[in-house]
């Protein structure tokens, strides 16, 4: 198995961003504001391709019922395997900039974390699937999980209706895995308005990564 790549990317070769964070705490506005700010392809997981779509429905449908947390994880790192495949690879292969919301980060804070499978397990899994490709840099958008509650809309999807200690795991995970490699994941605090959120994005990246000054 390849191993996660833990240094800058090589000349030629785009640079790879993901966001994590627990629902509602501004992802998927930061990753277009960065995406748009670097002219990079935006992209998303589950969903960033047509079989992504399919098993973003089957994901996050609140009508899903008696899946077991196993398939979960594994559904999860078959959307990001062809997410890789299809979009990832080729757009930084080509030199191209990308910004994902969410990415392997999620599978141990949700799956590892939050249902109880074991996080090492869940990663090494994702690993597989990414085949060697992995972020040049996560930005972890914390937020405390009460007060992103307030943010999410009146229709949850199947994630989001999960209850309190659900998320309170899910932030403990995403907390844990930035402890754990500081050279790659960076924090940022999303309790901020959309603007100063952005602001500091922007700064980590240019000083992690030297994009977009």
């Amino acid at each position: 198995m390849a191993e996660p790549r833990s240094r800058p990317p090589s000349a030629g070769r785009g640079c790879f961003i993901a966001f994590e964070g627990g629902e509602g705490c501004g992802k998927s506005t930061q990753a277009k504001r960065l995406a748009d700010h670097l002219g990079a392809v935006l992209t998303r997981e589950p969903g960033g391709t047509q079989v992504g779509v399919a098993l973003r429905a089957i994901l996050l449908d609140r009508s899903t019922t008696g899946l077991s947390d196993r398939a979960e994880a594994l559904l999860m790192a078959a959307d990001r395997a062809q997410h890789v495949h299809e979009v990832v690879g080729p757009a930084l292969a080509a030199g191209r900039h990308v910004v994902t919301d969410r990415f392997a980060g999620s599978s141990v804070a949700y799956q590892g974390f939050g249902r109880g499978l074991d996080p090492a397990e869940v990663r090494r899994v994702s690993e597989w699937a990414c085949d060697g490709v992995w972020p040049d840099l996560v930005v972890l958008l914390d937020l405390d999980p009460a007060v992103a509650a307030g943010r999410i809309g009146p229709a949850p999807d199947r994630f989001e209706d999960e209850s309190a200690a659900f998320h309170d795991r899910v932030a403990a995970g995403f907390r844990a895995q930035a402890d754990a490699e500081p050279d790659r994941w960076t924090v940022v605090d999303a309790s901020g308005s959309v603007a100063q959120v952005a602001d500091a994005v922007r700064a980590v990246v240019e000083e992690r990564l030297q994009l977009g000054s």
